[in-house]
């Protein structure tokens, strides 16, 4: 399981998680299986897992336990899996958002620009647009808008811009393309950082991420029980904010909604006031846990 991804801040999820033996619980982002695996060692003969992962590639993790139900689906419809099968309301959820280390390593999904394959960035690759379908067929505008959005990349206009200039000769078909495409505006001792933001922004409008980050917390207030808490680990300040507006308010805006006597109530209590970082020691074993942050919260 460490070979197809080594899970990040394990102990400290589980932890926030407050793990009881019968409890029913979500992994809804299973993919190595390395926290559903330290997860159901938590768990006595009643306690149940469902855990959730829409790569294909995933599924082969799974190990063969009567307490696991998994779900070859998107997380965003984890109340009405839930609900489907057969359970009215969760003792947890944990999520741990982003890109498994399989995805990246393997150079075919084209998650990486390290190698030189297809634009795909599919986590379901069984469905959906490709990166490749993006960078040829989008316009000049909504290129820049992906780029600004989802990469933070600044440029994101002239970016665009080589962009549609070289697909009008030739179609850009895999990683290596797009990176020689962006050769002039990318900044010296610092290539790999801006490759990175546009290669997310790219996989995050592929994937549909925030879409389905905002369909996970709406169905996180919907399935757990009173006193039942979600962990949540992001990478990247657009998902840490999602998920730090729903765990203080319950809303995409982050603002407490009042009644008419003026007086609000998050659905959550916080069990960690600022987010967990990983240590130095798991960040030296481990460099893609750097920019790792955990948010948990008690279901009120």
């Amino acid at each position: 399981m460490s070979v197809y991804h080594t899970p990040v801040l394990l102990e400290e999820s589980l932890e926030a998680l407050d793990i009881q033996p019968s409890g029913i619980y979500v992994d809804a982002t299973f993919g190595g299986g390395g926290h559903s695996a330290a997860l159901l060692r938590r768990l006595g003969p009643r306690g149940r897992l469902i855990a959730f992962d829409k790569d294909t590639d995933a599924l082969a993790n799974a190990p063969k336990d009567d307490r696991l139900i998994l779900v070859h689906n998107n997380f965003r419809f984890v109340h009405n899996f839930v609900k489907y099968k057969g359970y009215d309301k969760v003792d947890g959820i944990l999520a741990d958002l982003g890109v498994s280390s399989h995805q990246f390593d393997t150079s075919e999904r084209g998650f990486s620009f390290r190698f030189d394959a297809p634009l795909d960035m599919r986590m379901n690759t069984l469905s959906g647009r490709t990166a490749g379908d993006l960078v040829n067929n989008l316009t000049e505008e909504e290129l820049e808008r992906i780029f600004r959005l989802y990469g933070e990349a600044e440029g994101s206009r002239k970016a665009a811009s080589l962009i549609c200039a070289a697909r009008a000769k030739a179609p850009v078909s895999t990683t290596g393309d797009l990176c020689r495409v962006l050769e002039p505006i990318l900044p010296k001792m610092q290539e790999h950082k801006y490759l990175a933001k546009i290669f997310q922004a790219l996989r995050i409008e592929v994937n549909g991420e925030m879409e389905d980050l905002r369909g996970l917390m709406e169905g996180a207030i919907k399935s757990l029980r009173s006193g039942g808490r979600i962990a949540v680990i992001t990478y990247h300040s657009l998902e840490d904010r999602i998920v730090k507006n729903y765990l203080k308010a319950g809303n995409m805006d982050g603002e407490v909604e009042r009644d008419l006597m003026g007086r609000g109530e998050s659905p959550y209590t916080l069990v960690n006031r600022k987010p967990i970082l990983p240590s130095e020691e798991e960040i030296s074993g481990n460099t893609r846990a750097r920019s790792a942050k955990l948010r948990a919260a008690e279901r009120r």
